[in-house]
């Protein structure tokens, strides 16, 4: 049976981040992809202009509009921008029984703007990572989430991934991207049963826009079929193609998107 998975976040018109990532994520992975849309995003490749955020009324019947026609097998969470988005979402997952829930906790664009209002910071961290099968932050978002200083080093995210299971969600993904010093990006998975790192080659381009959008949404379209250890290793791997072929791709002049299509396009 093919996935229906549900991407809630906003919109991205280049078509490198948000749910233009996520819906492309999930058809590269074999998955049916739908959208609830909370913020339309005016931004390129060299940053964004400004946002506006849909009513969360309006938001939370999107999601009644899916969950009472569509099974709906697994949901992403990416960009939610206030407190009242977060409840309204939060509302109506737990009303319609959603399951295999993955929230990456979008704050910052890739440009540095920031995408995320400071009333949502409490939301994100108290209602929906509770919530959550899986959170994906990196580095500087952990930090916002537990009030830490974001310059951690390699042994010290053990302690931080801990430290972020104990906010209530089943797993843990904490990204290592941002450590800086080695050939490698290390990743570390964290649940009740025990810690797996995933170590990946970094690979120089800057087309990395929406490489959290993307890693986060191809781990939503597994999980259906694959356990939590396998969704993050396949998605890793899927991620380190997309990034790897991106510069087949000629979009825009800032932070290009990835190559979602790169194994498909191939064949």
């Amino acid at each position: 049976m093919i996935p229906n998975i549900l991407s809630i976040a906003g919109t991205d018109p280049t078509g490198g981040a948000g749910i233009h990532a996520d819906l492309k994520t999930f058809s590269a992975q074999g998955a049916y992809g739908m959208a609830a849309v909370t913020a339309v995003v005016a931004q390129n490749t060299q940053g964004v202009r400004s946002f506006v955020t849909l009513e969360p009324s309006f938001i939370a019947d999107q999601i009644d509009a899916v969950f009472e026609d569509v099974r709906v097998d697994a949901v992403k969470i990416g960009m939610v921008a206030t407190a009242a988005i977060a409840e309204a979402i939060a509302d109506r997952l737990k009303r319609h029984g959603a399951k295999r829930i993955v929230l990456d906790p979008v704050m910052v664009a890739k440009s540095g703007h920031h995408l995320l209002r400071p009333d949502a910071i409490a939301a994100i961290r108290d209602v929906l990572v509770p919530l959550s099968t899986l959170i994906t932050p990196n580095l500087p978002e952990a930090a916002v989430l537990l009030g830490a200083e974001p310059q951690w080093s390699a042994t010290e995210m053990q302690a931080r991934a801990k430290d972020l299971l104990e906010l209530g969600s089943e797993w843990v993904l904490l990204k290592g991207g941002h450590l800086e010093g080695s050939a490698e990006s290390t990743d570390i998975l964290l649940g009740s049963g025990g810690s797996v790192e995933f170590s990946a080659p970094r690979i120089t381009t800057k087309n990395d826009h929406g490489t959290g959008c993307t890693l986060s949404a191809a781990i939503a379209a597994l999980l259906p079929r694959h356990g939590m250890e396998e969704s993050v290793r396949r998605a890793k791997d899927y991620l380190s193609g997309a990034l790897a072929a991106s510069d087949e791709l000629t979009v825009g002049h800032g932070h290009g998107p990835l190559h979602h299509f790169h194994a498909l396009w191939r064949s």
